[in-house]
């Protein structure tokens, strides 16, 4: 399966999952007097709409180049991820009002049951953030990765609604709002991971160098190919699920311009069958100084 059909795939999941969630944890609180829980719904409910974005998202990623846009449409995809996080923080603010307005609002005790649907919900969470991080990193899809992320984040919203309703239930009357001071702990767990899934896109966005290893590949690959010497100068650009690569290769100075290209060719050709997340190579022939001396 390519990079493309194994990010939607993962996406669908990450939606029918929200969804369902979302149902189960909006009857639950409402049913059971936890505002916790409700507060849980919401996050996955705005998950759902943060999953169809990604699935838009990576669907016009994979768009061929056109006049337009001659580097492709991948560019879409740490956007998406901003439209993500947004999602997330106001997800976040939400909770937090609502949160505050319930402390300060004298209410019932929740439901012991409620207990045992945050169990469930937890661990199913944390096999599905699990399930969609091992595929973001098979696509290699910053927007995916962030949609694994609203799983781990929607984990730590439920345990933390685990611990303040296991409070609320422990220690009995006076202590109600120990399961909305959990729903306000929770909207700073979600704002945190805001920022660490915000943190990668923004630096695809502005080109900043993460591909280290990626550049050692290159080289070790680059000195296999017939007719190129070493390799100078690297620069790497994410876009969409592959990268676009921009390599300086140092050649015998006293070859003829044709075969410099040929070179070239078979430098780029060679890259992108042998490291399959390149999408575009571009080439610069440098002539070998040490070659020209002599």
């Amino acid at each position: 399966m390519d990079q493309q059909k194994i990010a939607i795939s993962a996406t669908f999941f990450s939606i029918f999952t929200n969804f369902i969630l979302s149902i189960v944890k909006y009857i639950a609180g409402t049913l059971g007097n936890s505002y916790a829980l409700i507060a849980d719904a919401i996050e996955s409910i705005n998950d759902t709409l943060a999953s169809l974005l990604v699935l838009l998202g990576l669907q016009y990623a994979n768009k061929p180049a056109d006049e337009n846009h001659p580097y492709g449409h991948g560019r879409i995809e740490p956007i998406i991820t901003f439209f993500v996080v947004g999602i997330l923080i106001l997800s976040a603010v939400i909770i937090a009002y609502h949160s505050i307005i319930n402390i300060q609002t004298p209410h019932e005790l929740p439901n012991a049951w409620t207990l045992f649907v945050l169990g469930v919900i937890i661990i199913y969470k944390e096999i599905a953030y699990q399930i969609i991080i091992r595929k973001s990193l098979q696509a290699n899809s910053s927007s995916l990765r962030a949609d694994a992320w609203h799983h781990r984040s929607d984990a730590l919203t439920s345990i933390a609604a685990l611990i303040g309703i296991s409070i609320a239930l422990g220690l009995g009357k006076g202590y109600e709002a120990a399961d909305d001071w959990a729903a306000l702990l929770a909207s700073i767990f979600i704002l945190w991971n805001s920022y660490k899934i915000f943190r990668p896109a923004w630096g695809e966005m502005m080109d900043e160098h993460f591909y280290d290893d990626l550049v050692l590949e290159i080289r070790r690959v680059s000195k296999t190919v017939s007719g190129v010497v070493d390799t100078e100068k690297c620069f790497i650009r994410k876009s969409g699920l592959k990268y676009l690569v921009e390599l300086h290769a140092i050649v015998n100075s006293e070859i003829s311009v044709r075969k410099g290209h040929e070179i070239a060719h078979l430098l780029s050709d060679t890259l992108i069958s042998v490291i399959p997340e390149i999408k575009q190579v571009m080439v610069h022939i440098e002539p070998n100084d040490s070659n020209s001396q002599s």
